[in-house]
């Protein structure tokens, strides 16, 4: 693989570094976007079924907030409510979209680069190839006698070569990848936006039930 390397020449290495920061970041969104750590299934019937008298207490809510992206969200309404029992429903909407806001952007996180990574290893494979073509019609220069310098000739064919493969063996997995965690991720905010629906419209019903 380094043999590989070294007859890509010098403009290989950007496209190297770019592969390790690839895998690096979709090791990454794999582990972050697991269900158990986003959206457990069976989180918001038991957050609805925990909270179906009253809403639960403080530490309940901590420890719903530290559960997952959706508890996060979740947690927000009810310690809201916690905090203020006669808050509007309009604030207690807005505290909640609030932190799902932020909770969505944290799921989006390093999306970008690996749609960055997609889109430019193939103009850094371009400009490998560019480079293996300029060295390539300089070893036929006036100078270089009859035929060349094949030496020089197969060099700068190789970097060409090497380049474009390299460039496109490095895009098209990240452009996959990428399209697959923006698919999940929508689905997760989906999910996310839902499951708040449903516990802002459990809780308003909840402050209207006669209290003991």
């Amino acid at each position: 693989m380094f043999a590989v390397v070294q007859a890509a020449g010098w403009p290989v290495w950007p496209l190297v570094a770019c592969s390790v920061w690839a895998v690096a970041l979709i090791i990454d969104r794999f582990l972050c976007l697991r269900p158990a750590k986003v959206a457990p299934a069976s989180l918001l019937n038991e957050v609805l079924s925990f909270a179906r008298t009253s809403v639960p207490s403080p530490d309940v809510v901590t420890q719903l907030e530290r559960n997952s992206a959706l508890g996060e969200v979740l947690a927000s309404g009810l310690r809201t409510l916690n905090a203020d029992p006669k808050c509007s429903e309009d604030e207690l909407r807005s505290r909640v979209e609030s932190t799902g806001r932020i909770v969505a952007h944290r799921l989006e996180r390093n999306l970008t680069a690996l749609a960055t990574i997609a889109s430019a290893a193939p103009l850094m494979g371009l400009f490998g190839t560019v480079v293996g073509m300029i060295e390539l019609f300089g070893s036929q220069g006036p100078g270089a006698g009859v035929g060349g310098n094949p030496a020089q000739l197969a060099h700068g064919i190789s970097v060409a070569l090497y380049n474009t493969a390299f460039g496109l063996l490095i895009a098209i997995p990240s452009l996959i990848f990428w399209r697959y965690f923006r698919a999940r991720v929508d689905a997760y905010l989906l999910t996310l936006e839902v499951s708040a629906e449903r516990l802002l419209h459990h809780l308003n019903a909840l402050r209207q039930l006669p209290r003991r």
